[in-house]
């Protein structure tokens, strides 16, 4: 067997070349909680179009412990099935320790928000998301009571 040296030399950049903007925005969304599932693809798309970043990544976040950002195929069958995977593995009816210590009954809430996860990153060119056609960006608010909330939004490109 022949073996092949590769060295990696990285590319030199001037400064003007290494930077690429940044551009953060919020989403405010009035949320009523309980496994809400919110389809944000269009308020998402639209932070990247008013960043004026032709091609890129955005970075989706929401804030706090009790919901989470994904994608899927929103659609009535799906959110609903979805919403009944949470129950069957973090169901609410369990005891959990952040119940006994604070006492607010969202800690089923917690769980499924550190499983889902609080923020996504998606490519975009041409200003567009790259997405499959089926695919969308939602919040699942898994608290226990209506919220307010501010995703923050940071786009990164050329």
């Amino acid at each position: 067997m022949r073996r092949v040296s590769v060295a990696y030399r990285p590319k030199s950049y001037t400064a003007c070349e290494a930077e690429m903007p940044v551009v953060s925005s919020n989403i405010s969304l009035q949320t009523h909680g309980n496994g809400e599932v919110v389809d944000i693809t269009q308020k998402v798309s639209e932070v990247v179009r008013k960043s004026g970043v032709a091609s890129g990544i955005v970075t989706v976040f929401v804030p706090g412990a009790t919901a989470g950002i994904t994608t899927i195929e929103y659609e009535p069958g799906l959110v609903e099935d979805l919403d009944e995977m949470f129950d069957r593995i973090i169901p609410q009816d369990l005891e959990y320790h952040h119940n006994l210590r604070w006492h607010d009954g969202n800690g089923h809430s917690h769980v499924r928000a550190a499983l889902l996860g609080p923020s996504l990153t998606v490519p975009f060119s041409n200003g567009k998301l790259t997405l499959g056609i089926w695919q969308q960006l939602v919040l699942i608010d898994f608290d226990n009571k209506s919220r307010n909330r501010d995703l923050s939004c940071q786009v990164v490109g050329e």
